[in-house]
Protein backbone atom coordinates (compact mmCIF):
# COMPACT_ATOMS: atom_id res chain seq x y z
CA UNK A 1 0.00 0.00 0.00
CA UNK A 2 1.79 3.40 -1.04
CA UNK A 3 1.70 5.99 1.42
CA UNK A 4 2.85 9.19 2.61
CA UNK A 5 4.35 11.60 -0.09
CA UNK A 6 5.53 9.56 -2.22
CA UNK A 7 1.59 8.22 -2.43
CA UNK A 8 0.53 11.41 -3.11
CA UNK A 9 2.70 12.63 -5.25
CA UNK A 10 1.95 9.72 -7.65
CA UNK A 11 -2.01 10.33 -7.45
CA UNK A 12 -1.18 14.42 -8.04
CA UNK A 13 0.78 13.43 -11.31
CA UNK A 14 -1.61 11.06 -12.12
CA UNK A 15 -4.45 12.96 -12.08
CA UNK A 16 -2.77 15.59 -13.83
CA UNK A 17 -2.36 12.99 -16.76
CA UNK A 18 -5.81 12.76 -17.52
CA UNK A 19 -5.21 16.46 -18.84
CA UNK A 20 -2.37 17.13 -20.02
CA UNK A 21 0.83 15.20 -21.59
CA UNK A 22 3.75 14.31 -19.24
CA UNK A 23 7.16 12.76 -20.58
CA UNK A 24 8.03 12.06 -17.01
CA UNK A 25 4.87 10.74 -15.29
CA UNK A 26 7.54 7.48 -15.46
CA UNK A 27 9.79 8.65 -12.94
CA UNK A 28 7.12 8.58 -10.01
CA UNK A 29 6.43 4.79 -11.12
CA UNK A 30 7.18 1.87 -10.80
CA UNK A 31 10.24 0.82 -13.38
CA UNK A 32 8.44 -2.00 -16.20
CA UNK A 33 11.06 -1.64 -18.17
CA UNK A 34 11.45 -5.09 -20.05
CA UNK A 35 14.75 -7.35 -17.71
CA UNK A 36 16.77 -9.07 -20.13
CA UNK A 37 19.16 -12.03 -19.65
CA UNK A 38 21.48 -13.57 -21.90
CA UNK A 39 23.78 -16.61 -20.61
CA UNK A 40 27.17 -16.65 -22.58
CA UNK A 41 27.78 -20.20 -23.12
CA UNK A 42 30.63 -22.40 -24.57
CA UNK A 43 33.54 -24.81 -24.58
CA UNK A 44 36.11 -24.37 -21.37
CA UNK A 45 39.02 -21.83 -22.88
CA UNK A 46 36.50 -20.05 -25.91
CA UNK A 47 36.83 -16.57 -23.63
CA UNK A 48 33.77 -16.41 -22.31
CA UNK A 49 34.81 -15.18 -18.88
CA UNK A 50 37.59 -12.59 -21.25
CA UNK A 51 34.56 -11.32 -22.87
CA UNK A 52 32.82 -10.86 -19.87
CA UNK A 53 35.37 -8.47 -18.50
CA UNK A 54 35.08 -6.90 -21.27
CA UNK A 55 31.28 -6.27 -21.58
CA UNK A 56 30.95 -5.43 -17.92
CA UNK A 57 34.95 -3.84 -17.20
CA UNK A 58 34.40 -6.52 -13.90
CA UNK A 59 37.05 -8.72 -12.61
CA UNK A 60 36.29 -12.53 -13.08
CA UNK A 61 38.34 -15.38 -13.46
CA UNK A 62 39.95 -15.89 -17.16
CA UNK A 63 42.50 -17.99 -16.27
CA UNK A 64 43.70 -20.55 -18.87
CA UNK A 65 42.08 -23.56 -17.63
CA UNK A 66 38.43 -25.26 -17.44
CA UNK A 67 35.89 -24.58 -14.54
CA UNK A 68 37.71 -21.21 -13.23
CA UNK A 69 34.08 -19.74 -12.92
CA UNK A 70 32.50 -22.39 -10.79
CA UNK A 71 29.52 -19.41 -9.98
CA UNK A 72 27.50 -17.66 -12.55
CA UNK A 73 28.88 -14.04 -12.49
CA UNK A 74 26.46 -11.40 -13.67
CA UNK A 75 26.85 -7.92 -15.49
CA UNK A 76 24.33 -5.30 -16.51
CA UNK A 77 25.30 -3.79 -20.04
CA UNK A 78 23.88 -0.67 -21.37
CA UNK A 79 22.76 -1.11 -24.99
CA UNK A 80 24.65 1.55 -26.80
CA UNK A 81 22.65 4.04 -28.47
CA UNK A 82 24.15 7.09 -30.15
CA UNK A 83 20.35 8.45 -30.54
CA UNK A 84 20.19 8.51 -26.64
CA UNK A 85 23.03 10.74 -26.33
CA UNK A 86 21.68 13.28 -29.15
CA UNK A 87 17.88 13.30 -27.20
CA UNK A 88 19.69 13.68 -23.99
CA UNK A 89 22.05 16.57 -25.39
CA UNK A 90 18.83 18.54 -27.37
CA UNK A 91 17.07 18.13 -23.88
CA UNK A 92 19.75 19.43 -21.70
CA UNK A 93 18.77 16.10 -19.67
CA UNK A 94 19.72 15.61 -15.97
CA UNK A 95 19.86 12.15 -16.18
CA UNK A 96 20.05 9.83 -18.99
CA UNK A 97 19.31 6.14 -19.05
CA UNK A 98 20.21 3.61 -21.53
CA UNK A 99 18.13 0.53 -22.42
CA UNK A 100 20.22 -2.78 -20.60
CA UNK A 101 20.64 -6.15 -20.72
CA UNK A 102 22.02 -8.80 -17.91
CA UNK A 103 24.92 -11.00 -19.28
CA UNK A 104 25.54 -14.11 -17.25
CA UNK A 105 28.85 -15.41 -17.23
CA UNK A 106 28.72 -19.27 -17.23
CA UNK A 107 31.03 -22.04 -16.53
CA UNK A 108 32.27 -24.17 -19.51
CA UNK A 109 30.32 -27.03 -20.73
CA UNK A 110 31.67 -29.97 -21.93
CA UNK A 111 30.98 -33.42 -23.98
CA UNK A 112 28.86 -34.91 -21.18
CA UNK A 113 27.03 -32.19 -19.64
CA UNK A 114 23.83 -32.90 -19.70
CA UNK A 115 25.24 -36.34 -17.58
CA UNK A 116 27.24 -34.46 -14.93
CA UNK A 117 30.32 -34.31 -16.59
CA UNK A 118 32.40 -30.94 -15.23
CA UNK A 119 29.49 -29.98 -12.97
CA UNK A 120 27.67 -29.36 -16.28
CA UNK A 121 23.88 -30.20 -14.49
CA UNK A 122 24.71 -27.05 -11.94
CA UNK A 123 25.81 -24.91 -15.49
CA UNK A 124 22.59 -25.93 -17.65
CA UNK A 125 20.11 -24.66 -14.74
CA UNK A 126 21.47 -21.58 -14.35
CA UNK A 127 21.30 -20.97 -18.52
CA UNK A 128 17.35 -22.60 -17.72
CA UNK A 129 16.88 -18.77 -16.19
CA UNK A 130 18.06 -16.48 -19.02
CA UNK A 131 16.05 -15.68 -21.95
CA UNK A 132 18.39 -16.09 -24.75
CA UNK A 133 21.85 -17.74 -24.99
CA UNK A 134 24.79 -16.09 -26.21
CA UNK A 135 27.57 -19.12 -27.80
CA UNK A 136 30.64 -17.99 -27.70
CA UNK A 137 32.73 -19.67 -30.43
CA UNK A 138 36.54 -19.95 -30.75
CA UNK A 139 37.22 -18.53 -33.94
CA UNK A 140 41.35 -18.81 -34.04
CA UNK A 141 44.20 -20.84 -34.06
CA UNK A 142 46.82 -20.65 -31.08
CA UNK A 143 48.62 -23.40 -30.01
CA UNK A 144 49.22 -21.73 -26.55
CA UNK A 145 45.69 -21.77 -25.53
CA UNK A 146 44.32 -24.98 -25.37
CA UNK A 147 41.12 -26.45 -27.01
CA UNK A 148 39.23 -28.89 -24.75
CA UNK A 149 39.49 -30.88 -28.09
CA UNK A 150 43.26 -30.61 -29.28
CA UNK A 151 41.70 -29.61 -32.46
CA UNK A 152 39.64 -26.10 -33.65
CA UNK A 153 36.93 -26.93 -35.64
CA UNK A 154 34.17 -24.30 -34.94
CA UNK A 155 31.07 -26.30 -36.16
CA UNK A 156 32.10 -29.14 -34.21
CA UNK A 157 32.35 -26.66 -30.68
CA UNK A 158 28.35 -25.59 -31.45
CA UNK A 159 27.47 -29.41 -31.83
CA UNK A 160 28.72 -30.34 -28.75
CA UNK A 161 27.23 -27.11 -26.88
CA UNK A 162 23.88 -28.14 -28.49
CA UNK A 163 23.48 -31.14 -28.26
CA UNK A 164 24.28 -30.83 -24.62
CA UNK A 165 21.44 -28.63 -24.52
CA UNK A 166 19.01 -30.89 -26.24
CA UNK A 167 20.17 -33.84 -24.08
CA UNK A 168 19.22 -31.86 -20.95
CA UNK A 169 15.89 -30.76 -22.47
CA UNK A 170 15.21 -34.22 -23.49
CA UNK A 171 15.67 -35.34 -19.91
CA UNK A 172 13.25 -32.27 -18.86
CA UNK A 173 10.67 -33.87 -21.41
CA UNK A 174 11.00 -37.24 -20.10
CA UNK A 175 10.29 -36.56 -16.95
CA UNK A 176 7.31 -34.41 -17.44
CA UNK A 177 5.68 -36.83 -19.71
CA UNK A 178 5.91 -38.93 -16.72
CA UNK A 179 4.38 -36.51 -14.25
CA UNK A 180 1.76 -36.04 -16.64
CA UNK A 181 0.59 -39.96 -18.00
CA UNK A 182 -2.12 -40.38 -15.85
CA UNK A 183 -4.10 -37.23 -17.20
CA UNK A 184 -3.47 -38.42 -20.75
CA UNK A 185 -4.92 -41.78 -19.49
CA UNK A 186 -7.64 -39.72 -18.49
CA UNK A 187 -8.45 -38.42 -21.41
CA UNK A 188 -7.78 -34.98 -20.10
CA UNK A 189 -7.73 -32.83 -23.14
CA UNK A 190 -5.04 -30.24 -22.11
CA UNK A 191 -2.88 -32.99 -21.04
CA UNK A 192 -3.17 -34.72 -24.34
CA UNK A 193 -2.01 -31.65 -25.99
CA UNK A 194 0.87 -31.15 -24.12
CA UNK A 195 1.77 -34.77 -24.15
CA UNK A 196 1.46 -34.62 -27.95
CA UNK A 197 3.89 -31.19 -28.15
CA UNK A 198 6.00 -32.89 -25.68
CA UNK A 199 6.35 -35.86 -28.14
CA UNK A 200 7.21 -33.87 -31.14
CA UNK A 201 9.94 -32.56 -28.87
CA UNK A 202 11.38 -35.70 -28.03
CA UNK A 203 11.33 -36.69 -31.53
CA UNK A 204 13.30 -33.81 -32.40
CA UNK A 205 16.08 -34.07 -30.08
CA UNK A 206 16.19 -37.79 -31.32
CA UNK A 207 17.12 -36.70 -35.02
CA UNK A 208 19.18 -33.75 -33.24
CA UNK A 209 17.37 -31.00 -33.90
CA UNK A 210 16.56 -27.97 -31.48
CA UNK A 211 13.42 -27.83 -30.08
CA UNK A 212 12.80 -24.68 -31.50
CA UNK A 213 13.10 -26.61 -34.70
CA UNK A 214 10.27 -29.41 -33.39
CA UNK A 215 6.81 -27.58 -35.60
CA UNK A 216 5.23 -26.73 -32.53
CA UNK A 217 1.93 -24.94 -32.69
CA UNK A 218 1.56 -22.09 -30.73
CA UNK A 219 -0.70 -23.83 -28.36
CA UNK A 220 2.15 -26.24 -27.97
CA UNK A 221 4.55 -23.81 -27.25
CA UNK A 222 2.20 -22.04 -24.97
CA UNK A 223 1.64 -25.64 -22.65
CA UNK A 224 5.84 -26.60 -22.35
CA UNK A 225 6.47 -22.73 -21.84
CA UNK A 226 7.43 -23.75 -18.52
CA UNK A 227 9.93 -26.60 -19.00
CA UNK A 228 12.11 -22.73 -19.65
CA UNK A 229 13.96 -25.30 -22.22
CA UNK A 230 17.12 -24.57 -23.23
CA UNK A 231 16.83 -25.44 -26.73
CA UNK A 232 13.68 -23.01 -27.32
CA UNK A 233 16.03 -19.82 -26.47
CA UNK A 234 17.01 -17.82 -28.88
CA UNK A 235 20.64 -18.25 -29.54
CA UNK A 236 23.10 -15.94 -30.98
CA UNK A 237 26.53 -17.32 -31.92
CA UNK A 238 29.51 -14.63 -31.46
CA UNK A 239 32.70 -16.21 -32.83
CA UNK A 240 35.46 -14.73 -31.40
CA UNK A 241 39.14 -13.83 -33.26
CA UNK A 242 42.09 -13.17 -32.10
CA UNK A 243 43.70 -10.02 -33.51
CA UNK A 244 47.45 -10.73 -35.05
CA UNK A 245 45.94 -14.34 -34.92
CA UNK A 246 45.41 -17.06 -37.19
CA UNK A 247 41.66 -16.53 -37.47
CA UNK A 248 39.71 -19.37 -38.83
CA UNK A 249 37.94 -17.14 -41.49
CA UNK A 250 41.14 -16.45 -43.22
CA UNK A 251 42.70 -19.93 -43.23
CA UNK A 252 40.80 -20.82 -46.58
CA UNK A 253 40.26 -24.26 -45.55
CA UNK A 254 36.65 -24.62 -45.18
CA UNK A 255 36.38 -24.48 -41.22
CA UNK A 256 34.49 -21.06 -41.48
CA UNK A 257 32.45 -22.46 -44.25
CA UNK A 258 31.18 -25.29 -42.33
CA UNK A 259 30.79 -23.46 -39.45
CA UNK A 260 28.53 -20.68 -41.58
CA UNK A 261 26.39 -23.31 -42.78
CA UNK A 262 25.57 -25.52 -39.89
CA UNK A 263 24.46 -21.50 -38.38
CA UNK A 264 22.42 -20.74 -41.56
CA UNK A 265 20.68 -24.31 -40.97
CA UNK A 266 19.96 -23.81 -37.29
CA UNK A 267 18.12 -20.54 -38.35
CA UNK A 268 20.69 -18.66 -36.08
CA UNK A 269 22.75 -15.48 -36.72
CA UNK A 270 26.20 -14.82 -35.98
CA UNK A 271 28.66 -11.74 -35.28
CA UNK A 272 32.40 -11.45 -35.21
CA UNK A 273 34.48 -10.12 -32.35
CA UNK A 274 37.89 -10.01 -30.17
CA UNK A 275 36.86 -10.20 -27.00
CA UNK A 276 40.73 -10.32 -25.91
CA UNK A 277 40.95 -6.72 -27.61
CA UNK A 278 37.78 -5.49 -26.36
CA UNK A 279 39.12 -6.38 -22.56
CA UNK A 280 42.19 -4.69 -23.30
CA UNK A 281 40.25 -1.22 -24.48
CA UNK A 282 38.32 -0.92 -21.12
CA UNK A 283 41.38 0.66 -19.93
CA UNK A 284 41.76 3.23 -23.16
CA UNK A 285 40.05 6.41 -23.15
CA UNK A 286 36.84 6.19 -25.42
CA UNK A 287 38.30 9.05 -27.91
CA UNK A 288 41.79 6.67 -28.42
CA UNK A 289 39.55 3.24 -28.89
CA UNK A 290 38.94 3.67 -32.75
CA UNK A 291 42.44 4.73 -33.51
CA UNK A 292 43.57 1.50 -31.35
CA UNK A 293 41.38 -0.25 -33.60
CA UNK A 294 42.53 0.46 -36.37
CA UNK A 295 46.19 -0.52 -35.92
CA UNK A 296 44.88 -3.67 -35.16
CA UNK A 297 42.71 -3.99 -38.16
CA UNK A 298 39.58 -3.92 -36.59
CA UNK A 299 37.25 -2.28 -38.37
CA UNK A 300 34.29 -1.91 -35.61
CA UNK A 301 33.46 -2.11 -32.30
CA UNK A 302 32.72 -5.93 -31.46
CA UNK A 303 30.48 -5.37 -28.35
CA UNK A 304 28.56 -2.83 -30.06
CA UNK A 305 27.67 -5.27 -33.04
CA UNK A 306 27.57 -8.14 -30.15
CA UNK A 307 24.63 -6.14 -27.99
CA UNK A 308 23.34 -4.93 -31.27
CA UNK A 309 22.72 -8.53 -32.48
CA UNK A 310 21.50 -10.02 -29.29
CA UNK A 311 18.79 -7.02 -29.56
CA UNK A 312 18.07 -8.58 -32.81
CA UNK A 313 18.18 -12.25 -31.84
CA UNK A 314 15.29 -11.53 -29.08
CA UNK A 315 13.25 -9.18 -31.43
CA UNK A 316 13.85 -6.12 -29.40
CA UNK A 317 13.87 -2.50 -30.14
CA UNK A 318 13.87 0.81 -28.22
CA UNK A 319 11.65 3.61 -28.35
CA UNK A 320 12.50 6.51 -26.07
CA UNK A 321 11.03 9.79 -23.36
CA UNK A 322 13.11 12.87 -23.71
CA UNK A 323 12.82 16.21 -21.39
CA UNK A 324 14.77 18.66 -19.45
CA UNK A 325 14.57 15.63 -16.34
CA UNK A 326 15.56 12.34 -18.04
CA UNK A 327 16.03 10.52 -21.09
CA UNK A 328 15.23 7.00 -21.42
CA UNK A 329 15.65 4.46 -23.92
CA UNK A 330 12.61 1.86 -23.22
CA UNK A 331 12.84 -2.00 -24.82
CA UNK A 332 9.90 -3.40 -26.07
CA UNK A 333 9.62 -6.16 -28.83
CA UNK A 334 9.51 -5.33 -32.37
CA UNK A 335 5.78 -4.81 -33.45
CA UNK A 336 4.57 -3.48 -30.68
CA UNK A 337 1.64 -1.53 -30.61
CA UNK A 338 1.43 2.00 -28.62
CA UNK A 339 -0.63 0.60 -25.18
CA UNK A 340 2.27 -2.61 -25.16
CA UNK A 341 4.99 0.01 -25.59
CA UNK A 342 3.61 2.18 -22.92
CA UNK A 343 2.86 -0.73 -21.25
CA UNK A 344 7.09 -0.96 -20.30
CA UNK A 345 6.44 2.18 -18.06
CA UNK A 346 3.62 1.49 -16.65
CA UNK A 347 0.30 -0.90 -16.63
CA UNK A 348 -2.32 2.44 -16.85
CA UNK A 349 -0.33 3.25 -20.29
CA UNK A 350 -1.74 -0.09 -21.45
CA UNK A 351 -5.05 -0.35 -19.81
CA UNK A 352 -6.00 3.39 -19.89
CA UNK A 353 -4.42 4.21 -22.87
CA UNK A 354 -5.82 7.26 -24.68
CA UNK A 355 -3.18 8.59 -27.38
CA UNK A 356 0.30 9.05 -27.91
CA UNK A 357 2.54 11.84 -29.78
CA UNK A 358 5.23 10.69 -31.89
CA UNK A 359 7.94 11.88 -33.51
CA UNK A 360 11.12 10.06 -34.88
CA UNK A 361 14.36 10.94 -33.46
CA UNK A 362 15.51 12.16 -36.32
CA UNK A 363 12.72 14.40 -36.89
CA UNK A 364 12.98 15.79 -33.18
CA UNK A 365 17.01 15.99 -33.90
CA UNK A 366 16.33 17.91 -37.10
CA UNK A 367 13.68 20.17 -35.96
CA UNK A 368 15.46 20.88 -32.99
CA UNK A 369 12.47 20.96 -30.35
CA UNK A 370 9.67 19.31 -29.97
CA UNK A 371 7.63 22.75 -30.61
CA UNK A 372 9.39 22.80 -34.06
CA UNK A 373 8.31 19.37 -34.72
CA UNK A 374 4.98 20.01 -34.03
CA UNK A 375 4.96 23.07 -36.39
CA UNK A 376 6.63 21.48 -39.00
CA UNK A 377 3.94 18.13 -38.49
CA UNK A 378 6.90 15.93 -37.89
CA UNK A 379 4.64 15.23 -34.18
CA UNK A 380 1.86 12.74 -34.88
CA UNK A 381 -0.60 11.70 -32.66
CA UNK A 382 -1.51 8.05 -32.72
CA UNK A 383 -4.03 5.72 -31.52
CA UNK A 384 -3.84 2.05 -29.76
CA UNK A 385 -3.32 0.75 -32.70
CA UNK A 386 -0.30 1.87 -33.69
CA UNK A 387 2.68 0.24 -34.37
CA UNK A 388 5.60 1.60 -32.59
CA UNK A 389 8.94 1.83 -34.96
CA UNK A 390 12.91 1.70 -33.88
CA UNK A 391 13.55 5.13 -31.98
CA UNK A 392 10.38 6.46 -31.98
CA UNK A 393 9.94 9.69 -29.28
CA UNK A 394 6.86 9.55 -27.23
CA UNK A 395 4.20 10.99 -24.77
CA UNK A 396 1.59 8.94 -23.62
CA UNK A 397 -1.68 10.06 -22.71
CA UNK A 398 -3.82 7.71 -20.05
CA UNK A 399 -7.38 8.39 -18.95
Amino acid sequence: MMSGIFGELKSFYGSLCKYKFLAFYPLMLEDRSMSLKIGIVGLPNVGKSTLFNALTKASVPAENYPFCTIDPSVGIVPVPDERLKLLSTLSSSAKTVPAVIEFVDIAGLVKGASDGEGLGNQFLANIRETDAILQLVRFFDDPNITHVDNVVEPYKDIEVINLELALSDGEQVRKRRDRIASDVKRGDKVAIIEDSALIKLAQAFTEGKLGMHAGLTDDEKKLTKSLNLLTMKPILYALNKKSGGHNVDEANDGRAERAFELIESLGGRYVFLDAATERELNDVADDDKQGFRQELGISEDGLTGLIRGAYKTLGLMSFFTTGSDETRAWTIPEGSTAPIAGSAIHNDFLTKFIRAEVVSTDDLIASGSWAAARESAKLRTEGKDYIVKDGDVMVFLHG
